[in-house]
């Protein structure tokens, strides 16, 4: 008999209270202890790279469920272009980007591309623009000549539809470009994801109390593959551009016997890289990584992180979230060479810091949990509220006002059991202090994870575009659920 599952053993946990629901798309089957075998240990592949030329990227992405090759196997998932991931798009500082959005889904759909600093209006990175099944919308975005490098994403970002569609196959990366490259013999670059498929290789839907807790799939993928083989020699310097978009999984990543150092989180440069033990991506986060190689074998883990639970799994035990032991990412085999040494990582630019800035105002923000009566009472989404402030999201009312020009210091607090990444939209956040305990380097960062009981500071420039988007938890089942905000920006 084969082992019963961590998904099913967490859904069997809530049983009496909860049950497995559908997925609103069609697509989704019930719970099965049988999930898909994946076939692990094919080399390292890309998606296709889409690269602006001229100062310009035109491209179309056509959102749609199909029969993809997912760990191995033949799977029907949603994908962008045919592909899980979605193309790579490379950008310079200052490129205009064109997106025809493509909808051959069954539910509607819109696209964010996740921390570029961009406009937020009209066709800009509109989160609420909806396109319709079987319609084209248009998006356009000019990134300012001075535009952070780095390691971005896009993805769906249409409210009460982002966590399936995430999770279903809809991501793809964004590498902003650096005027001064670091010098490396090979580029990767590593979309993480996780899903659960079944033994005939269709999605299944999360139970309810995965979905209050944020769902993470039996399958965790590197650009679609389970396991993929990474090949290099002894001397060779690499940079992996690394892509956290599991909807609810948190990284702590490891690589021993390699010298791997982080040179970029989220917004450019680090001033200074730092070892990648002290490092964890929350949903959402992305880091850019320079590994040093050494000659043997090595893996790519993602050890267990706990971000907590909610009251012993509402009384019905099953295991944690993050629990589990280490979950192998990538194997690296690197052979013997000339031991040529690649020499130091040259450091990164000088990083802007606010905390000396003047802050024009001041507020608080806080995620809240709580027992939703709808949910008790039999109606409802389940039994738990997810909220800013007690407020479930209304995209009709505005949260937050800010004057465009003027820097603020946001407190985002944590009063619940779990872990929240706070993300928001268009403009990058400083992070200044976590639970007290003051930063000592400039990190700029466009998610921010808050945990379970605590509170973080945040300085924010709201500056270069004016207009109405939002901010929300990228534990993404708890964003669709209500955990987010407007803000506007005059």
């Amino acid at each position: 008999m084969k082992p019963i599952s961590r998904r099913a053993a967490l859904t069997m946990g809530g049983a009496g209270l909860v049950g497995t629901v559908v997925g609103g798309t069609g697509l989704w089957r019930e719970l099965s202890t049988s999930v898909l075998d994946p076939v692990a240990g094919v080399p390292f592949t890309e998606p296709e790279v889409l690269r602006s030329t001229g100062g310009l990227l035109d491209v179309r992405l056509e959102a749609a469920l199909g029969s993809h090759e997912v760990a191995g196997r033949e799977a029907a998932t949603l994908g962008f272009n045919g592909g899980v991931p979605g193309p790579t798009l490379r950008l310079r500082p200052g490129d205009t980007f064109r997106v025809e959005l493509v909808n051959r889904l069954d539910r509607v759909t819109n696209l964010h591309v996740h921390g570029l600093h961009v406009s937020p209006e009209g066709n800009g990175d509109n989160v609420f623009i909806a396109v319709e099944p079987g319609r084209a919308h248009r998006y356009e975005y000019r990134l300012p000549d001075n535009h952070p490098p780095g390691v971005y994403w896009y993805h769906p970002h249409h409210h009460g539809t982002v966590a399936d569609q995430v999770f279903g196959g809809l991501y793809g990366a964004i590498i902003v470009e650096d005027d001064e490259e670091i010098p490396v013999d090979r580029e990767r670059v590593m979309v993480v994801s996780d899903i659960t498929l079944d033994s005939d290789g269709s999605l299944v839907s999360p139970s309810t109390m995965e979905q209050m807790m944020g769902r993470e799939g039996e399958l965790v993928l590197v650009n679609g593959a389970a396991e993929p083989d990474l090949k290099g020699r002894v001397g060779e310097r690499e940079r992996w551009r690394v892509v956290n978009a599991c909807t609810s999984r948190y990284l702590a990543l490891r690589l021993p016997g390699q010298r791997a150092r982080v040179v970029g989180r989220d917004v450019g440069r680090l001033p200074q890289d730092v070892a990648l033990e002290d490092v964890e991506l929350a949903p959402g986060n992305r880091l850019d990584l320079v590994v040093d190689l050494s000659e043997g074998d090595s893996e790519l883990s993602a050890m267990p992180v706990d971000r907590g639970g909610m009251m012993g799994q509402m009384m019905g035990g099953g295991p944690m979230p993050g629990g589990g032991g280490p979950v192998t990412l990538a194997r690296l085999r690197v052979s013997a060479s000339d031991n040529r040494a690649a020499g130091e990582i040259p450091p990164g630019p000088t990083v802007r810091d606010l905390r000396d800035a003047d802050v024009d105002g001041r507020r608080s923000i806080t995620f809240q949990m709580g027992m939703g009566m709808g949910g008790m009472m039999g109606g409802g989404d389940g039994p738990m509220s997810f909220t800013f402030d007690g407020k479930e999201f209304d995209g009709d009312r505005i949260d937050q006002q800010v004057g465009l020009g003027t820097v603020e210091e946001w407190t985002i607090g944590n009063d619940g059991p779990m872990d929240h990444p706070f993300h928001l939209h268009v403009w990058p956040m400083q992070l200044v202090e976590t639970d007290g305990q003051r930063v000592r380097e400039p990190l700029w960062l466009d998610v921010v994870n808050v945990p379970a009981r605590s509170r973080v500071k945040v300085r924010v420039a709201f500056e270069d575009f004016g207009g109405r988007t939002v901010y929300h938890c990228h534990i993404l089942d708890h964003e669709d659920r209500g955990m987010m905000g407007t803000v506007l920006a005059t």
